[in-house]
C-alpha cells in the first residue's frame, strides 16, 4: 500500500517528502523497511559514508557524456574495439574535445582522427620524432624527442600541412607536456618551461637541478607535478621549476594522470600504479594486479582511470572515486598499447604494433 510519501508510511507529505523520494528513486537509500523510512533516526558515520558514496556514483554515472548517450557498457574484448590506422609508431594521444591527435614518431607525423566515428581526417608532417601531445590555447602542441628537444604547434583551423616549430631548446627527449594556463611544461633531461610569445622561437627555461629523467607531467590547478623515471619519485614543483615536495613512488614511473583530486602514476617496472593525494602529497594506495604489465600512459574520463599495458597488450581500468578495480581488457595480440586519452565519451589508445588508434 502506498503511503503518504511514496512507499513510506512514516513520512508526511510535506516539504521534505520530495527530498526523501529523490534519494529513494536514485537508490541512495532504500529505507529501513519497504514501507518505513524512520525519519528521526540517528545516522552513523558508516551510514553517511554509504549515502555519500552512492550519491557520487550516481551523479558521475548519470551526469557524464556516456550517460546522456546511453553508453553504459564497458568494452569487453579486442574484437569490438574501434580501430583507425594512423601514422607509423603512434606514441602520445590527446583529445581537443572533438578530435583525437596522435603523435607518430616512426614517420614524423601527427594524425587527426574524428572522435565521433574514428575517421582519419588529416595528417600533419614535419614533426621529427613526435612523441607527446597537448591541447591548449585552441592549438595542438607536440613534443619532439631529440638533443635538444623540440616543441611543435598545429593550428587545427588551418588545412593540414607542415607543423610549426615554436621551440628547439627543450631538455633532451621530452615526452609528455602540460599547460598551467600561461606556460607549457615538458619533461626529459630536466623540466622545460616554455613561455608563448608573439614571435618564435618562444622562450625556454630548462631546470635540471635535482632531476634525473622526467617523464609523466601534469598540472593540478595549482602546481605542476612530474615523475622522475630514474629516481622513482614524484615531484611537486614551484612556478620556477624548483622542487617543493618529493613523494617516493614505484620503479621507473611513466605516465601520470590527474582526476581532479588525486594523481595516478604508472610504475612500469614494478608494475603498479601509485595514487597520490594532490593536496598533501600523501600516497593513498599502491595498486597492483588488475592486469598491470609494464603500464605506460593513462587517462581519466570523468569517472574511470585507464592505463595502457605495453607489455601485456591490454588496458587496466579503475573507478576513480574509490580505486575499485574494474578489470583488465585485451587490446589484441602484439598490439603494444602505449598511451591513452579520453574525450569524455571514449578512451583512445595508440597501438604501436599495428600502427592504429583504438577506441575503447
Amino acid at each position: 500500500m502506498v503511503g503518504v510519501c511514496g512507499p513510506f508510511t512514516d513520512v508526511a507529505a510535506d516539504s521534505f517528502c520530495p527530498f526523501v523520494l529523490e534519494i529513494f528513486y536514485l537508490g541512495i537509500t532504500t529505507g529501513t523497511t519497504p514501507t518505513t523510512y524512520d525519519p528521526t533516526a540517528t545516522v552513523s558515520r558508516l551510514q553517511m559514508a554509504a549515502f555519500l558514496s552512492r550519491t557520487v556514483d550516481g551523479v558521475l554515472l548519470r551526469g557524464g557524456r556516456r550517460g546522456s548517450l546511453g553508453q553504459f557498457w564497458t568494452t569487453q574484448n579486442s574484437t569490438v574495439l574501434g580501430l583507425t590506422t594512423v601514422g607509423s609508431n603512434p606514441q602520445g594521444a590527446k583529445s581537443d574535445g572533438a578530435d583525437i591527435w596522435v603523435a607518430c614518431d616512426g614517420d614524423d607525423t601527427v594524425s587527426r582522427v574524428r572522435g565521433s566515428d574514428g575517421k582519419l581526417l588529416e595528417t600533419w608532417t614535419g614533426a621529427t620524432l613526435a612523441t607527446g601531445v597537448l591541447s591548449a590555447m585552441g592549438k595542438v602542441f607536440v613534443t619532439g624527442q631529440g638533443t635538444p628537444g623540440l616543441l611543435y604547434r598545429i593550428d587545427p583551423s588551418l588545412p593540414a600541412g607542415v607543423v610549426t616549430t615554436v621551440a628547439s631548446s627543450l631538455g633532451t627527449n621530452p615526452r609528455f607536456a602540460t599547460f598551467d594556463g600561461a606556460r607549457i611544461w615538458t619533461g626529459g633531461s630536466g623540466v622545460s618551461i616554455v613561455t608563448p610569445g608573439a614571435t618564435i622561437p618562444w622562450t625556454v627555461t630548462v631546470v635540471t637541478s635535482g632531476f634525473q629523467f622526467l617523464i609523466g607531467i601534469i598540472f593540478d590547478g595549482s602546481n605542476v607535478w612530474v615523475a622522475d623515471q630514474g629516481a622513482g619519485e614524484l615531484f611537486k614543483l614551484d612556478a620556477s621549476g624548483g622542487i617543493l615536495q618529493t613523494v617516493t613512488i614505484g620503479l621507473q614511473p611513466w605516465g601520470a594522470v590527474f582526476d581532479g583530486s588525486n594523481i595516478w602514476v604508472a610504475n612500469s617496472a614494478t608494475p603498479s600504479v601509485s595514487v597520490v593525494r594532490a593536496s598533501t602529497g600523501a600516497v593513498l594506495a599502491t595498486l597492483t594486479g588488475n592486469g598491470l604489465d609494464v603500464p605506460y600512459g593513462g587517462a581519466f574520463d570523468g569517472r574511470r582511470v585507464l592505463f595502457a599495458n605495453v607489455g601485456g597488450g591490454s588496458i587496466s581500468l579503475w573507478k576513480a572515486a574509490d580505486l575499485t578495480s574494474l578489470g583488465s581488457f585485451s587490446t589484441g595480440g602484439s598490439s603494444f598499447p602505449y598511451d591513452a586519452c579520453s574525450d569524455g565519451t571514449n578512451f583512445w589508445i595508440p597501438l604501436l604494433g599495428p600502427n592504429q588508434l583504438a577506441r575503447f
